[in-house]
């Protein structure tokens, strides 16, 4: 039986979209940033950006941040082929590709994105090394001139699985937290040496973010200027034939309202 089957890998997207919201919408979720007109949800983020994070914790973002013009790079791996549905059902955009496989088609699928999205990477992916940034999100950068927004996410102590990634799974009503980076630009037209060496500090920079988010999370300790954060809201399905391709997961982006739902911590 062949378990990549579209109907089957649709039938899975919709069965994880109702997991991972009921799973994810346990925590509690708090953000500290170093500028706050970076959150693609706030109304006073005014410049697309690139977004990127470690791969392990992808639930976050797609718990918190759908329908907010985000579109995120896949790989073609067949493995990816449920979680670019599920990005859809959570009011996500996305590529296909990397720089291994497809990455001339995807390159150009992301400058086009980027006129109307911001852009969302998970630098050590798909398959890793773990933790260890890949030089495409500098080069994109470079080209487009877009800012490099570093994520740092964290569980207070979560599962791990036994993936490459050390895949995160939160423990239910547990701490989430989020440490943002200010806007990190890139100069243009790097040369090898320079793409680099943006690499290593970029590298450094998410790490650290991500060692500040977890170690708050464990902590549960609270920050200066913190806010609690909730999901984006969920545009209005539209009925009939246009509603029932979106649950099925057609290849066709969801809308995305690209409203705020940042509040202040009590």
């Amino acid at each position: 039986m062949n378990f990549n089957h579209p109907v089957i890998n649709k039938a899975s997207a919709l069965l994880l979209q109702t997991v991972v919201r009921g799973w994810m919408g346990t925590l509690d979720y708090k953000a500290s940033a170093y500028d706050p007109t970076i959150d693609p949800a706030s109304p006073d983020c005014k410049e697309r950006g690139i977004y990127i994070f470690w791969h392990e914790y992808i639930p976050i973002l797609l718990y918190l941040r759908g329908n907010c013009d985000l579109a995120m790079l896949m790989s073609r791996h067949r493995d990816a082929d449920v979680l670019s549905r599920l990005s859809l059902h959570f009011g996500f955009d996305f590529v296909r590709g990397s720089t291994r496989r497809g990455g001339d088609g995807a390159l150009r699928e992301l400058i086009r994105k980027s006129r109307t999205h911001h852009l969302t990477i998970t630098p050590d992916g798909p398959r890793g090394p773990r933790r260890q940034l890949a030089a495409g999100s500098i080069f994109l950068a470079s080209k487009l001139g877009l800012p490099l927004i570093a994520m740092g996410l964290g569980f207070d102590r979560p599962w791990r699985l036994p993936t490459w990634d050390r895949f995160a799974v939160p423990r239910p009503y547990s701490r989430a937290r989020i440490v943002a980076s200010p806007r990190m630009y890139v100069p243009p037209d790097l040369d090898r040496d320079g793409v680099e060496h943006f690499r290593k500090r970029t590298e450094a920079v998410l790490t650290r973010m991500t060692q500040e988010a977890e170690a708050w999370a464990e902590a549960g300790t609270s920050k200066q200027n913190q806010i609690k954060v909730a999901p984006a809201p969920r545009p209005l399905p539209t009925p009939g034939k246009d509603f029932l391709l979106g649950l099925l997961g057609d290849e066709m982006p969801a809308e995305a309202s690209g409203l705020p739902a940042l509040r202040r911590a009590a």
